[in-house]
């Protein structure tokens, strides 16, 4: 009797891009928990990776087994990783209490166009049509965003150049993690950064005066399992899996579910203007993973060789 053919596996980080978007989503909600957390701004992002430490440790462990620990030159280049989230995290945290929720996910995440730019470099070529056509609807969008959401005052300033920092870290985060993840599983990747980065925040906290014992868990465990686990944890497997170009588009979805955040908690205001950079974005994002069609010489080129 003639065996069942079995049905092809699945190859391999099919569900990268939507990691990325869900990932991007959840890391969203970061900001409203940093506002409703009652300790200082640095304090807070010392607890979103305190305490998420133990569960990371343990996911990674699971995931990469006991017999198969990072190299030293690994554990260097991420503790390095985590360096760089802890002074994100301190700046974009400062710069949340300073500025309206999508002023902070925009600015924070500066780090799409860094990133986008690294991704060129790094392929060593110009953006394809298809390429070329996302990036304007995201450049758009995002200017569409930022121009109806920053105001010109004193109140916005100051905050929106911590965010902008933290988009310069974020980046250099972003970066080390690719390179991580070419040899490497997402959860130790993330465990590693975040206990590496996890005393730096503390020390800084007590540094700059922070109150760190809050009398409310809730907003920080939220943010420290919702943005550290899941959101950075599904972040961090699509990196493995993605390009760096694509990664930076993805990361504009934060300050669009940010302004729509702001608008149905704080009745911060969404324009028409807001609205349709958050729909330009979106567009982008499907630009983006379109294939980019085969010339026919080339297909017949290639037909002709097989």
């Amino acid at each position: 009797m003639q065996q069942p053919i079995p049905p092809p596996a699945a190859p391999q980080g099919r569900y990268a891009f939507p990691a990325l978007i869900a990932g991007n989503l959840v890391l969203a909600l970061g900001p409203w928990m940093v506002r409703l957390a009652d300790v200082g701004p640095v304090a807070s992002g010392f607890w979103r990776m305190g305490l998420a430490v133990p569960l990371l440790l343990l996911l990674a462990r699971h995931q990469a087994g006991p017999k198969l620990a990072p190299s030293r030159g690994l554990v260097v280049l991420l503790s390095l990783a985590g360096l760089f989230f802890a002074a994100d995290l301190a700046a974009w945290h400062v710069g949340i209490r300073m500025t309206k929720l999508a002023n902070a996910s925009l600015f924070g995440n500066s780090s799409s166009i860094l990133l986008v730019i690294y991704g060129f470099l790094r392929l060593k070529r110009l953006p394809r049509p298809v390429q070329a056509a996302a990036l304007a609807c995201a450049a758009i969008g995002a200017a569409l965003l930022l121009g109806s959401s920053w105001e010109m005052s004193p109140e916005h300033f100051t905050g929106d150049l911590f965010t902008m920092l933290a988009g310069l870290f974020y980046t250099f985060y972003l970066i080390v993690v690719d390179r991580a993840r070419r040899v490497m599983k997402p959860m130790p990747v993330l465990a590693i950064a975040t206990t590496a980065g996890a005393l730096p925040l503390l020390l800084f906290a007590l540094l700059v005066g922070d109150q760190v014992a809050p009398h409310d868990w809730a907003p920080l465990v939220a943010l420290a399992f919702g943005s550290q686990v899941i959101g950075q944890g599904l972040l961090v497997y699509a990196v493995g899996y993605l390009s760096p170009v694509v990664v930076g588009l993805g990361l504009l979805a934060q300050p669009a579910a940010g302004a729509v955040i702001g608008r149905l908690v704080y009745g911060e205001t969404m324009s028409l203007a807001d609205w349709a950079g958050a729909i330009l974005i979106g567009g982008a994002l499907i630009l983006i993973r379109l294939p980019e069609r085969t010339p026919p010489l080339a297909s017949k080129a290639a037909e002709d060789h097989s």
